[in-house]
């Protein structure tokens, strides 16, 4: 049967999709192609529900220059590109995503866990956060345990964290995301989580996690 007069569907796309400004989503991984994405819109809701966004996803960017997508026809094969909602799109090296390695508390096992883990809650058998000292480049994260009944007394937190952060300016008053947004409690805290505790002084931004977690030296960053 001749296919003349027929028109080809254009062929399927492979992109990765980062969450606006979070330094630890490793992105997701899509196929784009016209029998699964009629519209642009419907790959914007698939990208939400894919990416765990905490709101919907309503714009994709380039990652370097923040260069917007209008179209379903703009997404280029082997690209990236970084989801929004109707907030301003935030520059980060998006593409140098890696995962890390953490020891948990009380057991002897290495366990592997991706960066972007700080965005999954802790559970019923719980697990450990990793924390800063705001404004300080030279002390590493320390680890807090986490569990159900840490999501639960927000205050005993705090003062754990007072107690092993002892910071200059006094007790922690608040714990922030790396991107300087407050954690306002502790069914937001997730394991394998980075965070930074805060006195009453402004969040210092940083480059915490770059700076005081080991990397491999062959995506480790020059400053």
């Amino acid at each position: 049967m001749s296919s003349r007069g027929l028109a080809l569907p254009p062929p399927a796309k492979n992109v990765v999709v980062y969450r606006n400004g979070d330094p630890f989503f490793p992105g997701r991984k899509f196929v784009v192609n016209h029998r699964r994405f009629l519209t642009f819109e419907a790959f914007l809701n698939e990208v939400t529900r894919s990416i765990h966004a905490p709101l919907a996803v309503r714009s994709l960017y380039t990652p370097r220059h923040g260069h917007r997508v209008a179209e379903l026809g703009d997404l280029q094969d082997g690209c990236q590109y970084v989801a929004a909602g109707f907030e301003k799109f935030k520059k980060l090296n998006y593409s140098s995503r890696r995962r890390v390695e953490l020891r948990p508390l009380g057991t002897g096992e290495g366990l592997q866990v991706s960066p972007c883990a700080g965005h999954g809650q802790a559970g019923a058998q719980g697990g450990q956060m990793n924390v800063f000292r705001n404004g300080d480049l030279l002390s590493p994260p320390f680890p807090v345990p986490l569990s159900k009944s840490t999501e639960l007394q927000w205050d005993a937190l705090l003062a754990t964290l007072t107690e092993k952060a002892d910071l200059h300016s006094g007790a922690v008053s608040k714990l922030c995301r790396l991107d300087g947004s407050q954690v306002s409690s502790g069914e937001e805290l997730g394991n394998g989580g980075y965070y930074v505790a805060v006195g009453n002084e402004e969040y210092k931004k940083l480059p915490y996690f770059e700076l005081l977690v080991p990397q491999d030296p062959a995506c480790r960053t020059l400053w």
